[in-house]
């Protein structure tokens, strides 16, 4: 099978597909379902929802506000040198550079959320901010080591869970969006591909600027324990639910 493409579907709520899923509630994360073929392949894997509504007055995509700015350059200063060199050998990083090799990706050429944002710092002397909401899943994925993507929840149709892509699926539903081949983890509601794992969100369905409810999504794998992935939601759904 082609790099990153070795599953095939399944249902089940941890065993159906998607009807025996979950949806985030406000509360607090909950669990996506998988594919049968994909638990089986991946019984560590888990995908954690959860739904925050947007109280900061500010547009997700323009500039952030001064506490967030703030926070960045904090990370910037503390990831330098030997730091910044070291990090993809710390516990979580290293535990998604381990998953990728075994979906069939190589890690130093398609690179883990956190290592391409440690190097987007060396590249640049610090961390660029890329508008409001770009911003506060940095901070998580900084924080934590634990990446976290957004999703427009209007624009959703039942719970999330992770599934193979069929053969010239498109990822999304307007037109235009890229097909995809057979095999292809992803993330999808009850009938579209909404993101390649760990890979583009689909067209369409990303926040937009004024977007007020948000599902976002995390994804665990082995050896990530889940409290780093429940404090990285609970990152974003703090920053965002401020007001």
């Amino acid at each position: 099978m082609e790099a990153g493409e070795r599953m095939s579907g399944r249902s089940g709520k941890r065993a159906s597909e998607p009807s025996g899923g979950q949806t985030a509630q406000p509360s607090g994360p909950t669990l996506g379902w998988l594919a049968r073929e994909v638990e089986l392949e991946l019984p560590a894997l888990r995908l954690h929802l959860q739904e925050v509504e947007v109280r900061r007055a500010a547009s997700l995509t323009g500039d952030s506000p001064r506490d967030i700015i703030a926070r960045l350059r904090e990370l910037s200063s503390s990831f330098r040198g030997a730091r910044a060199i070291g990090a993809r050998r710390e516990p979580v990083p290293a535990a998604y550079r381990v998953f990728f090799r075994h979906i069939g990706l190589d890690p130093d050429a398609v690179r883990t959320p956190f290592e391409a944002a440690v190097l987007e710092r060396m590249l640049r002397g610090g961390f660029p901010t890329g508008g409001l909401l770009e911003d506060v899943l940095l901070i998580a994925l900084l924080d934590t080591g634990v990446p976290v993507w957004a999703l427009d929840a209007e624009a959703l149709e039942g719970p999330l869970g992770v599934r193979a892509s069929r053969e010239g699926e498109p990822l999304g539903k307007p037109a235009g969006g890229p097909l995809l081949p057979h095999g292809r983890l992803v993330v999808a509601d009850a009938d579209t591909a909404l993101a390649v794992l760990f890979g583009e969100l689909a067209p369409g369905h990303a926040a937009a600027g004024r977007t007020r409810r948000l599902i976002l999504f995390a994804v665990q794998v082995a050896g990530v324990p889940t409290l780093y992935v429940e404090e990285s939601l609970w990152s974003c759904r703090r920053a965002l639910e401020h007001s």
